[in-house]
């Protein structure tokens, strides 16, 4: 049930890496969330999913399609999938059966 988030790109710059993607997780204010200041709603979920990876993330700016997560020491390939799988399944309830 659910349906998956498509990326349409995903860039990195130094620590921080950028998930454009085909759904909006706000309006038009944007959410910065740390593990000090948890945020709200949707994107308050999104967050702490991507906070329980345990990867060094420190800090999440969601402004509506646009993911923004910062990781100091930089993204490899395995963080960054990550990073996109869990945002790639946020809205999934359940797999569908093979």
């Amino acid at each position: 049930m659910g349906q998956n988030v498509e990326i349409k790109d995903t860039t990195e710059i130094g620590d921080v890496l950028i998930i454009d993607t085909d759904r909006s997780f706000t309006g038009q204010d944007g959410q910065t969330i740390t593990p000090e200041s948890p945020g709200e709603g949707v994107p308050q979920v999104l967050a702490s999913r991507l906070f329980d990876l345990a990867i060094g993330i420190d800090h999440i700016f969601i402004l509506q399609n646009t993911v923004t997560v910062r990781r100091p020491g930089g993204w490899d390939e395995d963080n960054a999938g990550s990073v996109s799988d869990v945002t790639h399944h946020f809205l999934r309830f359940y797999d569908e059966e093979e």
